[in-house]
C-alpha cells in the first residue's frame, strides 16, 4: 500500500510538472498578444535557446543519471553504456517515425507525411508541435519517476524556460502567415498542453519497473536529440541568423547545466 501509494505520488510529480513547464509555452506567446511583433532573428535567437536547454537536459539529466543507473544494476561494466547508445537510437527512431508517418508540416520546409493536403494547415501544424513537445514531457516525466523532486525538478524548470521562447518563436511563425494575434496564442499555448501526457507516460513506466529505468531516461534524451538536430537547428539557421541562434544555444545550454548541478 505504501508502494502503491509511493508511485501514485510520483505520477502525480510528473504531470504536474509536465504540465507547468507546459503552460509557459502560453505564457512565452503573451507578447503577440500586446507588443510589436519579434523579427526573425529574435525567434532564431529564442529558438537557439531552446536547443540548448534541451541539449544540456538530454546528457546532464538524463544520459548521465541512465548510466548510473545501470551501473547500480549491472556493474562498471559495458551493460550500462550498451543499454545507454541502444534507448538513445531507440527514442531516435520512433521519433524519426513518427515525423515520417504522421501528416505534418514544418513552418519553412512545407507540408510531409502522407496525405497532408487532406488536412486543414493549422492541424498540421499542430501534429508538428505535438511531435516536437511530446519527448520534452516525457522527459520530465522520466526524472520524477527515476529520483522524484531531486531528480525531475531541475529538468523541469529548465523545459518551462525553454517553453517560453518556444511558445513566442510558434506564435510568431503563425502570425508570420496570417493567423490572428488571438488564435497564434491560442495555438501556442494549446501546444504545451500535450506534455503531460507525455509527463505521465514516462513516470508511469519508470514507477513500474526499476529496470526500464535507464532505458526510459536514455529513450527520452535520444527523442530530444532528434528533436534538436531535425527540427529547431536547421529552422534557426535558415535565415541567415546562425550567429544568434549559436549565442542563444549556448546561453541555454550552460544555463540548464547551472541549473541541474546547483539544484539536483
Amino acid at each position: 500500500m505504501a508502494q502503491g501509494g509511493f508511485t501514485g505520488r510520483l505520477l502525480t510529480m510528473g504531470v504536474l510538472a509536465s504540465l507547468t513547464a507546459g503552460l509557459m509555452t502560453a505564457v512565452g506567446a503573451l507578447p503577440v498578444l500586446f507588443t510589436k511583433t519579434p523579427d526573425r532573428g529574435v525567434r532564431d535567437l529564442a529558438l537557439g535557446f531552446a536547443a540548448g536547454v534541451m541539449l544540456a537536459a538530454s546528457f546532464f539529466s538524463l544520459i548521465i543519471p541512465s548510466l548510473e543507473a545501470s551501473e547500480l544494476r549491472y556493474g562498471g561494466s559495458v551493460v550500462p553504456a550498451a543499454i545507454a547508445c541502444a534507448a538513445i537510437l531507440l527514442g531516435i527512431g520512433t521519433v524519426a517515425l513518427l515525423n515520417e508517418l504522421l501528416p505534418h508540416e514544418h513552418f519553412e520546409q512545407g507540408r510531409e507525411g502522407p496525405e497532408a493536403a487532406s488536412l486543414r494547415r493549422i492541424w498540421l501544424f499542430i501534429i508538428a508541435i505535438t511531435i516536437h513537445n511530446l519527448p520534452e514531457g516525457l522527459a520530465v516525466g522520466v526524472a520524477f519517476g527515476a529520483g522524484g523532486s531531486e531528480g525531475g525538478m531541475p529538468l523541469a524548470i529548465g523545459i518551462g524556460l525553454q517553453n517560453a521562447p518556444e511558445g513566442l518563436a510558434v506564435a510568431v511563425s503563425l502570425l508570420s502567415v496570417g493567423y490572428s494575434r488571438w488564435r497564434s496564442w491560442t495555438i501556442a499555448a494549446l501546444t504545451g498542453l500535450v506534455e503531460p501526457l507525455g509527463g505521465l507516460l514516462g513516470a508511469g513506466v519508470v514507477s513500474m519497473s526499476q529496470a526500464l529505468l535507464p532505458w526510459g531516461l536514455a529513450f527520452a534524451a535520444g527523442a530530444m536529440l532528434y528533436v534538436i538536430s531535425h527540427e529547431i537547428i536547421p529552422e534557426t539557421h535558415r535565415s541567415g541568423h546562425q550567429k544568434k541562434a549559436t549565442l542563444g544555444l549556448s546561453i541555454g545550454l550552460v544555463l540548464m547545466l547551472f541549473l541541474d548541478v546547483s539544484l539536483g
